[in-house]
């Protein structure tokens, strides 16, 4: 089975993708969308694309592992989805994720506009190789 992981942002949201065996991450890129609903359309239609059976969202916590705002919009945003697609949605505390990400990007010569597109598919990658090490 297939799994998908999303970081998801106001204006980007990065989606990874494992391969059929859900053993290692694939390919991962960015969504540009700020209205929700086409959004939870676009990862949708992407899901069914791509045959997945699960769907793993990043839950952005404080560093004190309280849920904030953006834990809350992500919460509402993995109730769409299971509503959209009939999946399982599951939430993985994705602390760290985009700054490891921006860590990455670095060692490898990003930086400014060569990263600003990347780094939450990146981050999505991240988020997806943390579940899949956990269900290992």
């Amino acid at each position: 089975m297939r799994i998908m992981a999303i970081d998801y942002g106001d204006a980007r949201t990065g989606l990874a993708f494992s391969d059929l065996t859900a053993t290692l991450a694939g390919e991962a890129f960015t969504i540009n969308e700020w209205n929700t609903q086409r959004l939870v359309e676009k990862i949708a239609a992407e899901a069914k694309s791509r045959d997945v059976g699960k769907i793993v969202i990043g839950n952005p916590l404080n560093m004190d592992g309280t849920a904030g705002p953006r834990a809350e919009k992500s919460a509402e945003l993995a109730e769409m989805l299971r509503t959209a697609t009939g999946l399982e949605v599951i939430p993985w505390d994705e602390r760290r994720t985009t700054v490891d990400a921006a860590r990455i990007l670095s060692e490898n010569n990003r930086f400014g506009k060569k990263r600003k597109g990347k780094i939450d598919a990146v981050a999505a990658a991240l988020i997806l190789e943390g579940y899949l090490g956990s269900a290992r």
